[in-house]
């Protein structure tokens, strides 16, 4: 039986100001970047029904079955991180975060294969 596509909310992020953070201690960074991927990130997507599809330095690409649980998901690392003072609020911009990240919606092809960017 031949597979169809499904959509999927795709989230993205990653750590802002990582090369300037690398660059002023390598080692305390990664551990950093370790620990809160241990205590916070990966638990936060896995309770909120996704699962993490690729990772690269600073960043995580995650899978959702619904955009609201890839917002939530989103919004609850960002509040945790402020709540642990990972970050300070003082020290974002307007509107601005220490983990970018934005959840899209995209359309999986069956059988594998590039993701596909969809418009609601």
């Amino acid at each position: 039986m031949p597979s169809t596509p499904r959509l999927a909310a795709i989230l993205a992020a990653d750590v802002a100001g990582y090369s300037r953070l690398m660059g002023a201690d390598e080692e305390g960074t990664l551990e950093r970047l370790k620990a809160l991927r241990r205590q916070l990130i990966d638990p936060k997507i896995k309770e909120h029904r996704g699962r993490i599809v690729k990772t690269t330095g600073d960043g995580v690409l995650a899978e959702f079955p619904s955009v609201v649980d890839a917002v939530r998901c989103a919004a609850e690392v960002q509040r945790d991180m402020l709540d642990r003072e990972v970050i300070k609020a003082s020290s974002l911009s307007p509107g601005g975060s220490a983990v970018r990240e934005g959840p899209k919606v995209c359309r999986l092809p069956a059988g594998g294969g590039s993701l596909e960017r969809t418009r609601l």
